[in-house]
């Protein structure tokens, strides 16, 4: 499957996570932020120990990899950021906390440009200013 398709599919799939953690954390009868994060990222965790195995994959021989540290620091980020998000899911409409959660798409392209010697064209840089005027309406509106 090309790479567009599997951006499509993860679209599709992310797209959907906002909703529904929002609806598991509040009202009635809701799960805390850190338990839906436990459960949710659980799944995650088995269906990734599925993919790994049925793709025939050793990633004990990557734990002390060169690179490994990289992937530990990813991790914990990501950890902080899913904790986080669902938090504020838990205390705030999916309409506001997605947006501002999804400039991580804009603040990973700047630092990818700084830090990672990315090409910036004038289109790039127009992209990221008005993804941030677009956070900014939908945040305050």
């Amino acid at each position: 499957m090309s790479y567009l398709l599997w951006a499509i599919l993860a679209l599709v799939a992310y797209t959907l996570v906002a909703p529904l953690m929002s609806i598991a954390t509040n009202g009635q009868a809701s799960i805390p932020s850190n338990v839906a994060t436990l459960l949710g990222n659980g799944i995650l965790v088995a269906i990734t120990m599925g993919v790994v195995t049925y793709t025939g994959e050793n990633p004990t021989q990557y734990l002390t990899h060169p690179k490994a540290g990289f992937v530990y620091t990813a991790g914990a980020c990501l950890g902080i950021g899913i904790l986080a998000y669902y938090k504020a899911l838990s205390q705030g409409p999916v309409s506001v906390v997605s947006p501002i959660f999804a400039m991580f798409l804009v603040t990973s392209s700047i630092v990818g440009i700084l830090v990672l010697d990315e090409p910036a064209s004038a289109r790039k840089l127009a992209g990221i200013a008005l993804a941030g005027v677009s956070v900014y309406l939908v945040s305050t509106g």
